[in-house]
Order: C-alpha cells, then sequence, then structure tokens
C-alpha cells in the first residue's frame, strides 16, 4: 500500500466522520463518532460482540469505551487517539506507553469507585460502574487503541493489573485501511504452529477433493487451543458462527467439569472442533509421519463452546490443561470456496449446538435482495426536487468504498457521492436496528450491533423462504431508516447529557407504539424527509424517555437495564398521548363498533383453545377489517395472516363460530398484532 493510498483513505475517513457528526447533533464530537465507527468495524471483524462509547479523560486516565464478554469474564478497554489532521501521522512509543498508562488509570481508579465522584447521566459513570461491578468476574483484559495515525513501533504486551494478564492491540490507520478495503470482513489469522508450540503436531491426511478442499485430522492439545484463543479470541469462530457460548450453559458446564475432575476423559466425551484453512505448511516428523507446522487464514467453525470454554478453564478456573487433547478436523479450502462450503461444513457438523443458515449473514438470500433493490431503486428528490438519489445498502464492509474507487475519474467519482451521499449509506447492522426499533423491541436493539442484528436474522427466518424483499419493501425500509437517523439528530441537539442510543430506539419504539404503526412510511419515502409534526413528537417525548430510562433502572447500570425487557414495559407504562398535529397525518383506520358477538364452538376445545376463541370473539367483526386494513398498510404481517383477519372479520360480524385452527391463528395474529401497538378501529 502507498503513502498516497494511505493519505487518501484518511482524509475520506475524515470527510465520512465529520459528515456523521454534523448530522447527529452538537454533543458528537468527531473523535467519538470515530469511536463508534471503530466499534462497528471490530464488531464486524469478530473482534468483540459489540461495545459501549463512554468518553471520559482526567488526569492520568483516559478510557473512550467498554465492552464484556458474555460470561464478564474478558473486559475490553478502549482508548481514542484521534488526530484532527487530514496528513498521515505517526503514532510513536510514547503516545503507545501514554496510552497504556492513562488506561490502566482508569482502571484502577475505576476500581476504586470513580463512578461515585461522576454525574449519573454521563456515559462515563455507566463505564466506571460497570468496571466496578464486574472486576471480582474478569479474568483477563484486553485494552485496544483506536486511531487515525499509523503505528511507528512494536506492540508489547503490557503485564498484568491486579494478578490479572493483560493484552495489547492497536488498531491504526493502515491495519483499518486494510481490512476495510480487503473486501474481507476480518483480518486473516496465521498460527505458526512450531514458533508458538515448539514442534509441528502430528495429523494424518490429506483427504478430500483435490481442487475443492483437503482434510487432516489431529489432536490437538487444550493448552494450544487455549493459547490460540487467548491470542486471538473470538475472531477464531468468524463467518458469522461466533456467538461466544458462556460457561453457564449446560454444555459448557460440562466442559468446565471434564476438566476438572476428569480431564483424561475429555477426548472420550467431547465432540472436537471441526476448522477451516485457506492454506497449511506440513512437514515430515523425526519419528516418522507428518505434522502441521503453519495454519494461514484459520477459522474454527464447530467447536467455538469447547475453544472458548477450554481458555475459561485456564484463566478463570485456574485449571491445568497438560492431559486435555481435542479431536480435530482441518478442512484446507480453496478460496474460491470459501463462501459456499465453509457454512455446510458448519452446518452438518455442529452437532452441540444448532447453527441456523441464517448466520451465514453475509450471502443471505434476504441481504442480497436488498442490495440489489438498493443499487435499482431510485429515492424521489428531498422536498420534492428534481434530484434523485439511491440509498446505499453496504452488505459487506467496503463496499461503498469500493465502488466509489472504481470511478476513474474525480468527476466521476463526484457523480457517484452525489447520487450516493454518505448520510444514505447503510449496513447490515443498521437496517437490524431501523427494524427491530419499528417493531418496538427496543431493548433488544439495546443489546448492541451484533446481538440485535442476530436476533432480526432469527426472525427474518422465521418467515420462512417465501418472504423476499421487493422494492414496495425496500421503499418502506428506507423510509424507517429516515425516521430513526432524523430522531438520532434531534436527540442529539437535546443535549441530554448521555444514552443517546438507548433513548433514541426507546423513543421511536414508543411513538411507533402510541401510533399504532400508522406513521405514514410512504409519505416519508415520498418527501424523503421528516414532516414538522412527527418531528416535533420525538422532540417532545424524548426527554420523557430518557427520565424514564432513570427513573425506572433505580440503582441499576442504565445501559444494562436498557437490555430488559421490564425496561420497556416501564416505558409502555408511561402516559403519552399522540399530539393532534401528528394524529391528523396517521394513515386511517375505521371507527371501533360494540361487540356483540359470544360464541363458542363446544366442549371438544382444550383450555388454550378455549382462550383463543374468547380473545377472537372479543373484538368485533370490523375491528378485525380495521386489523387487516392495518397489517397492509403498515407492512405487518404475512399475506395469509391478513387474509385470515378479514375472514374472521366476516365470520364474527354474521355471528359464525370460527374453527380450531382459525380460532388459534387468529388469537396469535392478534397478540402479535397488539404488541406492535394496534388498538382497534377508530
Amino acid at each position: 500500500m502507498s503513502n498516497s493510498d494511505l493519505s487518501t483513505f484518511i482524509v475520506d475517513l475524515h470527510q465520512e466522520l465529520a459528515l456523521t457528526a454534523s448530522q447527529e447533533g452538537a454533543e458528537r464530537s468527531i473523535p467519538e463518532v470515530f469511536t463508534e465507527y471503530m466499534f462497528d468495524v471490530l464488531t464486524e471483524a469478530g473482534e468483540i460482540d459489540g461495545a459501549d462509547v463512554a468518553m471520559y479523560e482526567a488526569r492520568a486516565a483516559r478510557a473512550s469505551g467498554f465492552t464484556f464478554s458474555e460470561d464478564e469474564s474478558t473486559l475490553w478497554l478502549f482508548l481514542t487517539d484521534y488526530r484532527g489532521g487530514l496528513d498521515v501521522e505517526s503514532y510513536t512509543k510514547a503516545a503507545l506507553d501514554a496510552g497504556v498508562r492513562r488506561m490502566t488509570g482508569f482502571l484502577e481508579q475505576a476500581v476504586g469507585g470513580l463512578w461515585r465522584q461522576l454525574e449519573e447521566t454521563s456515559p462515563a459513570w455507566d463505564m466506571a460502574q460497570r468496571v466496578a461491578e464486574t472486576w471480582p468476574k474478569v479474568a483477563e483484559v484486553r485494552l485496544v487503541i483506536l486511531t487515525n495515525s499509523d503505528l511507528r513501533t512494536t506492540v508489547t504486551r503490557p503485564g498484568s493489573i491486579d494478578a490479572r494478564p493483560v493484552h495489547l492491540s492497536v488498531w491504526d490507520a493502515t491495519r483499518l485501511h486494510q481490512l476495510v478495503t480487503s473486501g474481507r470482513t476480518q483480518e486473516p489469522i496465521h498460527i505458526d504452529v512450531v514458533a508458538m508450540w515448539g514442534e509441528a503436531i502430528p495429523c494424518l491426511g490429506p483427504q478430500g477433493d483435490p481442487g475443492r478442499y483437503e482434510s487432516y485430522l489431529t489432536m490437538l492439545p487444550g493448552e494450544f487451543i487455549s493459547r490460540i484463543y487467548e491470542e486471538h479470541g473470538p475472531r477464531l469462530l468468524e463467518l458469522n458462527v461466533r456467538s461466544f457460548l458462556q460457561s453457564r450453559g449446560k454444555v459448557n458446564r460440562g466442559i468446565q467439569e471434564t476438566v476438572r475432575d476428569e480431564p483424561r476423559s475429555f477426548l472420550a466425551y467431547n465432540n472436537g472442533v471441526s476448522m477451516t484453512a485457506a492454506e497449511v505448511g506440513v512437514v515430515a516428523l523425526p519419528g516418522g509421519g507428518v505434522g502441521i507446522s503453519e495454519i494461514h487464514d484459520l477459522q474454527i467453525v464447530n467447536g467455538g463452546q469447547t475453544s472458548a470454554s477450554l481458555h475459561y478453564a485456564k484463566v478463570k478456573g485456574k485449571q491445568a490443561l497438560a492431559d486435555i487433547y481435542v479431536q480435530a478436523k482441518l478442512s484446507v479450502v480453496e478460496p474460491t470456496h470459501l463462501m459456499n462450503l465453509v457454512p455446510r461444513i458448519s452446518q452438518f457438523a455442529n452437532s452441540q449446538n444448532k447453527v441456523n443458515m441464517a448466520d451465514f449473514s453475509a450471502n443471505d438470500p434476504f441481504h442480497v435482495e436488498v442490495e440489489k433493490l438498493s443499487r435499482s431503486v431510485w429515492a424521489p428528490g428531498k422536498g420534492g426536487t428534481a434530484r434523485m438519489t439511491r440509498w446505499f445498502y453496504e452488505r459487506a464492509r467496503g463496499q461503498y468504498a469500493d465502488a466509489h474507487a472504481r470511478e476513474r475519474t474525480p468527476a466521476k467519482q463526484r457523480e457517484f457521492k452525489a447520487v450516493h451521499p454518505l448520510n444514505q449509506k447503510f449496513t447490515k447492522t443498521d437496517l437490524a436496528k431501523f427494524e427491530n426499533t419499528w417493531d418496538q423491541l427496543p431493548w433488544i436493539v439495546s443489546y448492541g450491533a451484533e446481538k440485535n442484528f442476530r436476533e432480526f436474522m432469527l426472525r427474518i427466518e422465521r418467515r420462512g423462504s417465501s418472504f423476499k424483499p421487493d422494492q414496495g419493501y425496500f421503499e418502506l425500509l428506507v423510509a424507517k431508516a429516515l425516521l430513526f437517523r432524523s430522531a438520532e439528530k434531534l436527540v442529539g441537539s437535546l443535549n441530554l447529557g448521555g444514552y443517546r442510543a438507548q433513548t433514541v430506539t426507546y423513543t421511536l419504539a414508543k411513538l411507533a407504539h402510541a401510533t399504532e404503526q400508522r406513521v405514514d412510511l410512504r409519505a416519508l419515502w415520498r418527501s424523503q424527509e421528516l414532516p414538522a409534526p412527527l418531528a416535533q413528537a420525538i422532540l417532545e417525548l424524548a426527554p420523557r424517555i430518557h427520565d424514564v430510562l432513570f427513573e425506572s433502572a433505580g440503582t441499576r447500570n442504565i445501559s444494562e437495564w436498557a437490555k430488559k425487557e421490564d425496561c420497556w414495559k416501564a416505558v409502555l407504562s408511561m402516559p403519552w398521548a399522540v399530539p393532534d398535529d401528528l394524529a391528523k397525518s396517521l394513515t386511517s383506520g375505521r371507527r371501533r363498533t360494540k361487540t356483540t358477538t359470544d360464541t363458542s364452538i363446544g366442549e371438544l376445545l382444550n383450555d388454550d383453545e378455549r382462550a383463543a376463541l374468547a380473545a377472537v370473539t372479543s373484538i368485533s367483526g370490523d375491528d378485525w377489517f380495521v386489523l387487516s386494513q392495518w397489517a397492509k398498510q403498515t407492512g405487518n404481517l404475512q399475506s395469509w395472516q391478513r387474509s385470515l383477519a378479514f375472514s374472521l372479520g366476516r365470520i364474527v360480524k354474521a355471528g359464525s363460530t370460527p374453527s380450531r385452527k382459525q380460532a388459534n391463528q387468529g388469537a396469535l395474529i392478534l397478540e402479535e398484532a397488539k404488541r406492535l401497538g394496534f388498538a382497534g378501529a377508530r
């Protein structure tokens, strides 16, 4: 990579960050936006599973964000060192050492009760309080420095903090540029087996299908697995099969018990691991046979529980792994077959925990279709102007930059950005955030980008293979994106003092529920901007939501409380009436009529079926008609459910009795509609 390439990347990145900061309100500084951007990159790269931005700076103490592993045994602490210049600056040893001192200084102060001295509404309070609360569980610390300068020194391991091992990594401009422009979701993992283990590990093979893959069988020492997991962490479990499965789960608890009580039986009890690589080095062994000396682009596609749990047993449980061996299959896959073959290896090899095909999201048909639509559907000009644009869906990170770079002349590149404005680029995790907020799942959105995305994909999977995004779906999706991003900017302008992300998703979820999702998304798509009554409603509602988040949390950590469904219930119970100006712009329904039907289909029904029938007949036929119309207007429910709702309207209106199947399905439809805010006819 040339220095000019890096310079161009730094300038483009700064422009993107500056644009984002200007759109999201006065509170947002460029270093803060850069931190959030890096968290998105690191999440997609498998380095972390989402993180919280929390900027803190005092004498000898600095931090910019944090996150924990699922079982809270690993703490990631981040420090942002963003340089405002547009030239390539050097990140020196002095800067690195200072950064480490300031992060360790923050940790020492946080463990000592720093949170008691901070303002409770600040994210820094949240970070300090969580660190202090969780510190007894933490077994290792990972310090990460984020910078847009160029690292010019060697990164060494800092040692330990309070008897906990510490790892240090730096994400600089060069490393970031290589990742986002490579077309990959993560950096390849290279294992020098001989350097790490002292010798090659014996194996059998290869066998397989030359030209597609070759497989090797081996017995991996438990200590070896623990070491590579310690070095590379959840990145080993990339290709979207990387849910860290904490030791509280049944299988993991069994692993811990076997390591502790019957280490020599581990090989017999455990199903082993399946791994993939792009290339391996194989050498002859002194006593005969062959051994694996190097592994290039290593990924564990099945056996993530085993790998993480062995590391947990060593670091947290202080267990010796000398007698532990794990059977392993290593498939060396030709790069051209990687994305097709690896998901199948994982799907069929996995027997300890089901891995859904939806987890392999990059090439999921849903995302492929959304990408196609984003390249072909023109958005109307803002405010009725003639200048049409497109919303660019980045199915894989770096697609936008790559498409821009393919335009050969500066004029063409300017035209590309005019047609595809940076503020109209959105990613897979953005999409999941827009959709789950609109569907009133703010506590799931508050889990963080990666976990929220997984939950969204599970919901997509439940819709079945018949669901396929079309232009109508894409237009509504863009309207939800406009609503969300406008709300981010509005909430930012209120200077509420922290927890902006939680406030935005809870505000819009409350709005969607209160309006029964009857905000006119079609009109929003046509105008490409928020109408004044909707913007004013958000400005009025957001401070009240912010207050409720604090009041309902009590003494609990705000960020953690926002991840609970009980938090959403507290927000739902908050009285708030839709302002008259906004109510006039909502899509309309019919007027409610009194329910008079009271039918039963006899004693053949069990208790659950009677309850379903009672629910279906508790509202009028006109209400069922309105529900069907509402579902069509809002894009909720599947077509057969909307059709059934209309049929139930005719049945109930005629005083007839629904069938058992109609009653059961109707009750489910009614429950889902009410969850989404449907309140009945008007």
